[in-house]
């Protein structure tokens, strides 16, 4: 129970590994704040895991808007009087040619994967630093930073930034004892597993495709009280697949 009586707030949190990273924080002892745009489902997750006897609450939160972000701050000090880990993990996807992608759809991913990642950050930070032992921030990254497919410019663009952020907000808040770091999760399969093929395995060097329990562990690596002196990296978790060279038949 690692992390008993600490105050973690996880955006994006109504779905997929932020989902995970919700749940494997209640079970370690946390007392969680869920944050999401989907308030149907950030609602039906706050009473699945109460259900489970976890201390959680649900805040709706557009990461776009200032406002919701500061809201969501006050929101968890309200309730548990102090923020120790944010995992800033909302995040949208575009994908468009670059030819057709329009500054709205381009805006949209910016400002909800990079410009949402800082103002959480900034905000948290500024009860965080107020804590004995400091904190944490996590920002959820992509292995699509270094790497890409056709047509998700925006996307590769807001992961790449938040690389960057990263080194920079690590920088800023050392002197307040707040780590910060990003994870790079590789190809990790949120939905039905059992559709996988065999060929998507061995494109990994672990020989499996990843699970949002593999990002769980991570973000408890690098939140840990005992890990502090691991801030401004990237922490790539994507089974060796960025390493792996491979050749077509």
């Amino acid at each position: 129970m690692k992390f008993q009586h600490k105050t973690v707030i996880i955006t994006g949190s109504a779905n997929g590994i932020g989902q995970s990273i919700a749940y494997g924080y209640a079970q370690e002892g946390a007392r969680v704040v869920l944050a999401d745009i989907d308030e149907e489902k950030g609602n039906r997750l706050e009473e699945q895991l109460r259900e489970e006897s976890f201390e959680v609450h649900f805040k709706k939160t557009d990461v776009k808007q200032e406002k919701d972000i500061q809201r969501l701050m006050l929101f968890a000090i309200e309730r548990y009087q102090t923020i120790d880990i944010l995992i800033n993990n909302a995040g949208v996807m575009c994908t468009t040619s670059p030819y057709d992608l329009t500054l709205d759809e381009w805006d949209h991913v910016l400002h909800t994967n990079l410009r949402g990642a800082f103002l959480c950050a900034r905000e948290a930070a500024r009860y965080i630093k107020e804590n004995q032992k400091g904190g944490s921030i996590v920002n959820i990254s992509s292995t699509r930073a270094i790497m890409s497919e056709p047509h998700t410019e925006a996307y590769a663009a807001a992961k790449g930034g938040i690389s960057a952020l990263t080194h920079a907000l690590a920088t800023s808040f050392s002197q307040d004892h707040i780590t910060v770091n990003s994870i790079s999760p590789g190809w990790i399969e949120t939905k039905n597993d059992r559709q996988l093929r065999k060929i998507d395995h061995q494109q990994h060097l672990s020989n499996r495709v990843g699970t949002p329990k593999d990002i769980v562990k991570a973000c408890f690596y690098v939140t840990d009280e005992d890990n502090q002196f691991v801030t401004g990296t990237d922490l790539v978790v994507d089974g060796g697949m960025t390493r792996k060279m491979i050749y077509a038949d």
